[in-house]
């Protein structure tokens, strides 16, 4: 790797690592994403999913890859450098309607671009969409993106993808084949956090995740949730009958247009979720207060993530604990 230099530590992962470094002879910052490769099985599926979908995906509010290179047995990722996501902001500031309508909005444009290109995320969620030192939200991790083809309706999926806070209620009953309204939902669920200051669905289990979503929405029926008999884990448990909350409960410092919006995203019914497309042309954009203009966002370097000077005998050390694994 000689063409990139190291210098502070700023992550990990389950994979690897994450480091801020330069690229010599030009100085410019960028993050390199180190992961271990197991000689025998190959390079990971899903560091091999997020480099295919990273380089289809060249947009504003995507993170860019630069580069894939390696170092030692390792695949090292040249990503742009993004110095914090949404969750480290949203632990520290309570974001006003006009700056949630902003990153709402680069949120949905990355979505929509995605989906244009046939590529479902699967794990939106605020600690996978970073922010850039020019304030611009931008999805990260595609380690569990797949290629979605509509015209191949049968094709079957894991239903074990999406963080369980921001996963969508077909995948907590089972199934296996949906469609991209899975990272709709997930937009929703995060909309409905900047907004209340509070995971919406914090469930310590998938069982649990679900009654606080069927609690919250109201038990399904015929009407709202047509597909659901359908579904593998339909039969599988069984849950006290309940009547939905009204939104005003649910968002009690949402305006009218927010609730219109989340009620519109946030249903049982996948086939009736707002696209990401429909979701930008929604009044809730429009209706004041407006987005807010960059200037008036966060900075993201107020909360960039605490860092540690690379020491390269560190490399030695991780692959040694590798090792003896």
């Amino acid at each position: 790797m000689k063409t990139y230099k190291i210098t502070e530590k700023s992550g990990e992962g389950a994979h690897g690592y994450v480091y801020r470094g330069l690229e010599i002879g030009t100085n410019k910052v960028v993050a390199l994403k180190k992961i271990f490769v197991n000689i025998e099985a190959g390079i990971p599926k899903n560091t091999l999913r997020e480099i295919c979908s990273l380089r289809v995906l060249k947009a504003r509010n995507i993170v860019r890859l630069f580069d894939v290179t390696s170092m030692g047995s390792s695949v090292v990722l040249v990503m742009e450098y993004l110095p914090c996501n949404l969750q480290e902001v949203l632990k520290k500031t309570d974001l006003n309607l006009s700056q949630i309508k902003t990153y709402s909005k680069m949120l949905l444009k990355g979505v929509e671009f995605m989906h244009k290109n046939h590529i479902m995320h699967r794990d939106i969620k605020p600690a996978n969409l970073m922010i850039s030192p020019k304030k611009v939200l931008k999805i990260a991790d595609f380690g569990l993106a797949r290629i979605y083809n509509e015209l191949d309706s049968a094709r079957q999926y894991s239903h074990q993808v999406a963080t369980r806070w921001y996963r969508a209620p077909e995948l907590l009953y089972g199934a296996r084949n949906y469609t991209p309204s899975v990272d709709i939902w997930s937009v929703g669920c995060i909309i409905a956090e900047m907004i209340n200051n509070a995971p919406l669905f914090p469930g310590e289990t998938d069982i649990e995740q679900l009654a606080i979503v069927l609690s919250t929405l109201g038990s399904p029926t015929d009407e709202n949730w047509p597909d659901l008999k359908e579904l593998p884990d339909y039969n599988k448990i069984s849950f006290v009958s309940s009547p939905s909350k009204p939104w005003m409960l649910i968002l009690p410092s949402a305006d009218a247009s927010t609730m219109d919006l989340l009620r519109k995203i946030i249903i049982y019914n996948s086939k009736k979720r707002l696209s990401a497309k429909q979701c930008l042309a929604h009044h809730f954009f429009v209706t004041g207060p407006i987005p807010a203009k960059s200037d008036s966002m966060p900075d993201p370097n107020d909360y960039k993530s605490d860092s540690t000077e690379f020491d390269p005998k560190d490399f030695d050390e991780i692959i040694e604990q590798i090792n003896k694994i």
